[in-house]
C-alpha cells in the first residue's frame, strides 16, 4: 500500500476513490442503477413507481447525469405520444460485482453497525 498523501495534497489525489464514490454513490444513483440492472430497460414512469421517495424532478436530474457519465443509455421512440426509455449501460453493468461485495458485505455487517450505533448512543455523553 503506498503512504499516505501530506497534508494539503488535492483530496482527489490523496484518495483516488473518492471520483468514484461521488459518481456512483449519491443519493440516488444506486438505487436507479441497482433498479435498471434488476429488471431491465424502463421508462420514466416505471423507474419512478419503484423508487419510492423520489420526486420527478431529482429523477430527471440524476437520470441526465448517468447518461452524461455513460452508466446510463437514453433511448428516445418518436412516436405519438413520444416514448423514452431508460437503460444501463456496459459501463454502468461493470459495476455488478463492486454492486455484488457491498451487498455481501452488508449482510454480513449491518447488525454489527447497528449495535455499534446503539452502544455509541446509548453510551457517556461527549465532552
Amino acid at each position: 500500500m503506498s503512504r499516505p498523501a501530506p497534508a494539503g495534497t488535492d483530496p482527489q489525489r490523496a484518495c483516488p476513490v473518492s471520483p468514484v464514490v461521488d459518481i456512483v454513490f449519491s443519493r440516488w444513483t444506486t438505487p436507479i442503477l441497482w433498479s435498471l440492472h434488476t429488471h431491465g430497460r424502463q421508462r420514466f414512469v416505471e423507474l419512478e413507481r419503484r423508487i419510492t421517495g423520489i420526486t420527478p424532478k431529482v429523477l430527471t436530474q440524476r437520470l441526465r447525469q448517468l447518461e452524461r457519465d455513460g452508466l446510463v443509455v437514453r433511448t428516445y421512440h418518436p412516436e405519438v405520444p413520444p416514448r423514452v426509455e431508460y437503460e444501463i449501460s456496459d459501463l454502468g453493468l461493470s459495476l455488478a460485482p463492486l454492486f455484488a461485495h457491498l451487498a455481501e458485505w452488508a449482510g454480513d455487517n449491518l447488525a454489527r453497525v447497528e449495535k455499534a450505533r446503539e452502544a455509541y448512543d446509548g453510551g457517556p455523553a461527549l465532552p
